[in-house]
C-alpha cells in the first residue's frame, strides 16, 4: 500500500487538505497526516482545529511513498522555511519518489532545490516566490517527471485524483473519478 505524507502548518488552506486527504484515503492510499510541531493544526479560513495523526519528527521518512502539500497563508510559508519539510522533500526527490504541492505550496518545493527546471504550477501571483522559469498558467495540474503541482481551492480534488494516478494507475484513477463526479478533471 503506497504511504503519502501530509504536513501540515497553521494557517493550512482546508479546503485542500481535506480534499487530498480524503481523494488519496478513498483510492486505498495510506496517508499521514503530521502536523509541523504539534497535532493541533489551525486552518486559514474557518478557523477550523484539526488533530494530526502525528507531528513532522515522529515520521519515518524511509516509509513513505510521497510528501503532498496543502497551501494556504501563512501555512504554506512555515512550511517553506522548515527545514525538515525541506529534508523530506530532498530525500524523497533524490529516491525517484514523487513530491507534490498545490496553490502556495510549490514554495517549499522551490525552497528545497527542485523547482530549477521543472514545469510547475502555483495559485497566481505566487510565481514571485517559485519562479516564473517552468512556471504553466492555464493547466489545473502539472505533472513533471516525478514533481506534480497544482493550482489552488478549485483544483484540490483534481489534484488528488492526479496523484492517484501516479501512485494507484488508471483504473483506480478512473473508478474513483467516477464515483466523484468529477469530470470537470
Amino acid at each position: 500500500m503506497a504511504k503519502v505524507l501530509v504536513p501540515l502548518a497553521n494557517g493550512f488552506e482546508e479546503i485542500e487538505a481535506m480534499s487530498i486527504i480524503d481523494v488519496l484515503s478513498r483510492a486505498g492510499i495510506e496517508v499521514v497526516v503530521a502536523g509541523l510541531e504539534k497535532r493541533e493544526v489551525e486552518g486559514s479560513n474557518t478557523g477550523l482545529k484539526v488533530i494530526a495523526h502525528t507531528v513532522l519528527d515522529e515520521v519515518d521518512v524511509s516509509s513513505l511513498d510521497m510528501i503532498v502539500l496543502p497551501g494556504g497563508l501563512p501555512g504554506s510559508e512555515y512550511l517553506a522555511k522548515s527545514d525538515k519539510v525541506k529534508s523530506i522533500i530532498k530525500e524523497l526527490n533524490a529516491s525517484g519518489k514523487p513530491v507534490g504541492a498545490i496553490c502556495a505550496a510549490p514554495w517549499a518545493l522551490k525552497e528545497a532545490g527542485i523547482l530549477d527546471g521543472i514545469k510547475h504550477t502555483n495559485y497566481p501571483g505566487f510565481e514571485s516566490h517559485t519562479g516564473k522559469e517552468g512556471y504553466v498558467d492555464d493547466q489545473k495540474v502539472v505533472l513533471d517527471g516525478k514533481v506534480i503541482t497544482s493550482r489552488g481551492p478549485g483544483t484540490a480534488i483534481c489534484f488528488g485524483l492526479e496523484i492517484v494516478k501516479l501512485l494507484k494507475g488508471e483504473e483506480t484513477y478512473k473508478q474513483l473519478k467516477e464515483g466523484l463526479l468529477a469530470d470537470y478533471c
